[in-house]
């Protein structure tokens, strides 16, 4: 696994957040932040789990997320997107996202 970024959760909407229409939230570019930050603002009707929502987490890149996934609590599964996959799991007491690049 290699370190990604850090996600947080704000209660604004940000100028230079972009949209991802299927998960209903808003994020900005962590690559764009000294240290790897996104944040994401979470629209009302967003199906995103609780816990993604209400707390930061952790990213980072696996080479096989079905693999990665084995053995864990899954928050949120994996969602396929043109360049991706991400999928969320409660791991102890933090919420961590894989991502696999495609």
């Amino acid at each position: 696994m290699t370190y990604n970024h850090t996600g947080v959760p704000v209660f604004e909407k940000l100028d230079d957040m972009s949209f991802i229409e299927p998960l209903k939230v808003w994020i900005t570019d962590a690559s764009k932040h000294p240290y790897k930050i996104e944040f994401l603002y979470f629209e009302p009707d967003s199906p995103m789990a609780a816990a993604i929502q209400g707390e930061a987490h952790v990213a980072y890149v696996v080479d096989d997320i079905e693999k990665a996934l084995q053995g864990k609590n899954v928050l949120w599964p994996i969602t396929t997107f043109p360049t991706m996959k991400i999928a969320f799991v409660y791991d102890g007491d933090v919420a961590v996202e894989y991502i696999q690049l495609v």
